[in-house]
């Protein structure tokens, strides 16, 4: 004997909605802790170095809260000399320019540095270099050091405003930015 075919109510039923959506890739430097670093008085007043750059102290800005959220990423530093505004023909003995050392650190170990050469006329004031890659995403302090002031071939400094300035660039190294 055959069995009726019973249609049965269907009483439930499930469907699944995919969520998608991205993250993109960035970096942020974390606002610096001073604007602007002014060292004062570049050069002795008296004694016997009277004219020569005086001893500057090592100088710091921080970075807090930086960040890239992806791994590859690289930090870069430009310097430029420290330069008088004076573009006057330069005499003997007497340069225009004092180089420093930036070094910025808390991203990668060794920190990255560019140490500025300039020529005492203030000829090739910039330099740049790129530290290693950071392998994963990462949030970080940066402090940014400048130090190691020099006078290229201790020459007495020319009167007037000097300027100079760091670039910190913090990119994926496949950007094409390094």
């Amino acid at each position: 004997m055959a069995t009726p075919c019973v249609a049965m109510a269907q009483d439930s039923d499930t469907k699944t909605v995919p969520i998608t959506g991205t993250v993109a890739r960035i970096c942020v430097l974390g606002t610096p802790s001073q604007t602007n670093i002014d060292l004062g008085g570049l050069i002795n007043v008296s004694g016997p170095r009277v004219g020569h750059l005086a001893v500057i102290t090592p100088r710091s800005v921080n970075l807090p809260g930086s960040f890239c959220n992806f791994a590859g990423s690289a930090l870069r530093v430009s310097a430029t000399a420290l330069v008088a505004a004076d573009a006057s023909a330069l005499q003997t003995g007497f340069a225009r320019v004092v180089n420093y050392t930036a070094t910025t650190t808390g991203w990668t170990t060794p920190g990255t540095a560019a140490a500025t050469a300039a020529t005492e006329a203030g000829a090739s004031p910039t330099t740049a270099s790129t530290g290693a890659t950071q392998p994963a995403p990462r949030l970080a302090d940066l402090t940014l050091t400048l130090a190691s002031y020099a006078v290229p071939s201790d020459r007495l400094l020319v009167a007037g405003a000097y300027s100079g300035q760091v670039v910190i660039t913090l990119a994926p190294v496949a950007s094409g930015e390094f």
